[in-house]
């Protein structure tokens, strides 16, 4: 079956993503000129009263939440075949899993959209609603008429009253996100339900990982040393396995977070979250997949611990690389998932090695460091596709030695003063074999990035 072209007044042009009961659609309403996301009832799920009123039941409650913190219902129709569909605001910045891509994010930032996620579930619970599946995919990011990105959140397919959540009969959520009374049928939940999916959201933006199940996570400052006891324990207490201990509402959690956003050094928090300049266009494109854990850092060295070049692999032992002294501090090893430059999705092997991989996708941060990942289709499209706005130019260039050939992109006048090098690679002698992007990071001229390319093996 064919897609169709309109839906209604609304002018098709892209599907945006798909799941077990619905497709959301890109679409252009030509009366007013604007972009919009149509979500449609999937037509094998069209004669089932229960969910088609599951369905309707989404934007009854996105419509009565009527905040600019949770997505817009702006208007709702019915398909020649009887299928129901709403039309919702578009969210052209994607979700905050996107960010994720390339591990956690600035203590500063991760504070900060944690703080506007629980703003908008504040919003819900304000309206009678509690959300029941707040997790980064939920969490859409919307550019602002000043350029920075408001937070949404969205998808309310598993929200309910909270006159009615009281007397639950069904579990629902999602795994490390959904707090234990969520998990048990009859349990009965309120607002603080939502306040433990919020610690997990916010758990996952400072560590890069999910956490553990109840009452068995593991301390973020074990992940992330540097954090702040402060941030520790805003967030373990939102994930306290007893609602009881728990921050005792969504904006509560919020205005702790804010005041620990604001702390010395640390900017404050406000209605949009500000661009971070992505050292990639693609939510830094390098979207490391965790092994059962956080990819973990394997390498803690001092600096100045090495005196020569060292040489790191990978979790498959497939690719190894060598990389200028100090440079091999943190690595994250157990591979990326390419659909993060737009190509079909799965894990492939991959490296990201750094000095500070904390600061790795902050344009304005010092940092040095390589990511390597293998990849099939269409690599070096995608790779010459991508666009760093924090940087002043692009230069080109032939590379060919070690096996290898591409073309070298350099972009320099980066908004930290360093360079961002990126490349697909392709075996020189024309043979069928793996193709690789690479990305160098440098602060100051690219001077090392021949010889890691030429130091690189992948079998």
């Amino acid at each position: 079956m064919h897609p169709p072209e309109r839906i209604g007044r609304y002018r098709l042009q892209q599907r945006l993503g798909s799941g077990a009961f619905a497709t959301v659609w890109l679409a252009h309403d030509d009366e007013l000129d604007a972009l919009v996301a149509v979500k449609v009832l999937a037509d094998n799920w069209s004669h089932r009263l229960d969910v088609r009123e599951r369905f309707l039941s989404e934007a009854r409650l996105l419509r009565r939440a009527g905040s600019s913190r949770v997505v817009q219902v702006y208007d709702i129709g019915e398909l020649d075949d009887g299928r129901p569909y709403f039309v919702m605001e578009y969210a052209d910045g994607g979700t905050v899993a996107d960010l994720l891509a390339a591990g956690p994010l600035p203590v500063a930032e991760a504070l900060e959209l944690t703080a506007l996620a629980a703003r908008g579930a504040a919003a819900l619970h304000e309206a009678g609603i509690v959300h029941r599946d707040v997790k980064p995919t939920n969490l859409l990011l919307r550019t602002a008429p000043d350029g920075g990105r408001r937070l949404l959140l969205a998808d309310l397919g598993l929200a309910k009253s909270l006159a009615q959540a009281s007397a639950l009969t069904l579990a629902a959520g999602s795994a490390g996100y959904q707090p234990p009374e969520q998990a048990e049928p009859n349990a009965g939940i309120d607002e603080r339900a939502d306040v433990y999916s919020l610690g997990a959201v916010g758990y996952e933006l400072l560590t890069g990982t999910v956490p553990g199940a109840p009452g068995k996570v593991v301390p973020p400052a074990r992940l992330r040393p540097e954090l702040d006891t402060g941030v520790e324990r805003a967030v373990l207490r939102a994930l306290e396995p007893d609602r009881e201990r728990r921050w005792p509402s969504a904006r509560a959690f919020a205005d702790e977070l804010d005041r620990l956003a604001a702390g010395p050094g640390r900017a404050g928090s406000s209605g949009a979250v500000r661009g971070r300049r992505a050292v990639l266009a693609v939510a830094a494109a390098v979207g490391l997949v965790a092994a059962g854990s956080a990819a973990a850092l394997v390498l803690h060295r001092p600096a100045g611990s090495a005196a020569e070049a060292a040489r790191v692999r990978d979790a498959s032992g497939r690719i190894a690389v060598e990389v200028p002294p100090d440079w091999d501090r943190e690595l994250r090893d157990s591979g990326w998932d390419p659909r993060a430059l737009g190509l079909a999705a799965g894990r492939e092997p991959g490296l990201v090695v750094a000095d500070d991989l904390s600061r790795w996708s902050d344009l304005r941060a010092p940092v040095n460091g390589v990511f390597v990942g293998v990849g099939e289709g269409d690599l070096t499209g995608r790779v010459d596709a991508l666009a760093h706005s924090g940087c002043r130019s692009a230069d080109r260039r032939a590379f060919t030695g070690s096996g290898w050939r591409g073309t070298v992109r350099v972009w320099s006048g980066c908004a930290g003063g360093g360079s961002v090098t990126e490349t697909a690679l392709r075996p020189s002698d024309g043979a069928h074999g793996p193709q690789v992007y690479v990305q160098v990071r440098q602060h100051g001229d690219p001077a090392a990035t021949d010889g890691i390319l030429r130091s690189l093996r992948v079998t």
